[in-house]
């Protein structure tokens, strides 16, 4: 038989699933912003090397 009333977990895995959520796309734009520092980096060294040579 099935249980009646309310669902027992929906409002945890809800909560929980917004979190998880939350914490992945900190974790992604955290490493974008990073590979766009180093990119900059990058360039300003290599921008620099150039001016040296010329």
């Amino acid at each position: 038989m099935s249980k009646k009333g309310k669902a027992k977990n929906t409002v945890n895995k809800a909560k929980h699933t917004k979190l998880m959520n939350q914490k992945i796309n900190k974790v992604k734009l955290e490493k974008q912003l990073n590979k766009e520092r180093l990119k900059a980096i990058i360039k300003k060294v290599n921008d620099q090397k150039s001016n040296n040579n010329s």
